[in-house]
């Protein structure tokens, strides 16, 4: 398989030549996509550079990580990738990482790879600690909104995707900036491709992220809440019907009958001054509870989901039945 690497570049260029001088033999072309940087960061590497494996993409104005990630997205799907990995150009990444980072793709197991940091107790210990907090709370959130129960550390960068996913995602619809990582996972449930964790090193060194995982759980729980219902009509309502589907429903529908019925109830007790009769309270109690457990059950069934054949498997098996 083709591979291209995409680093997006934005005030590198000290950082940018020691990873450049990392990527191994593996990557066939390296898009290095100046983000509209002032420090003319790839125009620099490009004139002291001999390796012609590296092309660069120069933006017009500042589009963020994601921006500047979709452009090299697109550059690398034109030039014939098979596989296309996302590498920071801060230093952050080990680009010596990218063979264990595509082996599940070139295997046919996956169809989209993201490091993770959490995987070793050692590599966690590592982390700062409150960047360790809040990329634990914001795991478990992105668990919720993308439906990918089974993956972890999900502002992670260190990406690969093999082009027949890349090509069924709405590019132009993916969040520019801080989100980029967290909208790819929500956008690869909708096409049921297969994610799978890779274990990874980080290196924090005397870098600054521009990322602060705290305030990402106040400005992003509004995107976050608003993939989570949009999954929740996609999955479940959309493009298919399981059991999942009935729970959530039935769930919704009862809850909605109870708190209207005891809204109603409770207003009518309020202007005559009489109690609610016990029986009312009972049934209150009764619709409460039986809508508790149906939204237990769906989430039993939505945690329980997960795609297992990559989208390039089920194109090679389309293929064939259509011979």
């Amino acid at each position: 398989m083709k591979v291209a690497v995409v680093m997006p570049c934005f005030k590198t260029r000290d950082a940018l030549p020691g990873v450049a001088a990392l990527i191994g033999g593996c990557v066939d072309e390296v898009f290095l996509v100046d983000d509209c940087c002032p420090e003319k960061t790839v125009e620099s590497f490009m004139s002291s550079t001999k390796d012609a494996r590296f092309k660069p993409v120069y933006l017009e104005e500042n589009q963020g990580v994601g921006g500047a990630t979709i452009a090299g997205y697109r550059a690398a799907l034109q030039n014939g990738a098979d596989i296309v990995v996302k590498v920071d150009s801060d230093g952050q990444m080990d680009p010596r990482m990218v063979p264990q980072l595509i082996k599940p793709i070139e295997a046919g197991h996956a169809d989209y790879t993201k490091g993770n940091r959490f995987f070793s107790v050692e590599d966690a210990a590592s982390m700062p600690t409150m960047r360790f907090i809040g990329n634990f709370f914001l795991s478990f959130i992105s668990k919720i909104s993308s439906g990918y129960w089974n993956v972890f550390d999900p502002t992670n960068g260190f990406t690969a995707i093999h082009k027949n996913a890349l090509s069924l995602l709405p590019l132009d619809k993916i969040e520019r900036r801080y989100f980029f990582e967290s909208d790819m996972l929500f956008r690869l449930n909708t096409i049921e491709a297969v994610v799978q964790d890779a274990p990874m090193k980080a290196k924090y060194g005397d870098e600054v992220s521009g990322l602060d995982s705290r305030k990402e759980l106040v400005r992003f729980s509004g995107k976050h809440l608003s993939r989570f219902f949009k999954r929740l009509v996609y999955r479940y309502f959309l493009r298919g019907m399981s059991a999942g589907s009935i729970f959530l429903a039935f769930s919704f529908l009862i809850f909605l009958a109870t708190a209207i019925y005891t809204g109603l109830n409770l207003a009518e007790s309020m202007t005559t001054g009489v109690p609610s009769p016990p029986g009312v309270v009972m049934l209150a109690g009764a619709g409460l509870l039986i809508s508790v457990q149906l939204a237990i059950a769906f989430v039993v069934v939505d945690v329980g989901f997960n795609p297992s054949m990559p989208l390039q498997a089920r194109t090679v098996l389309f293929l064939e039945n259509g011979e």
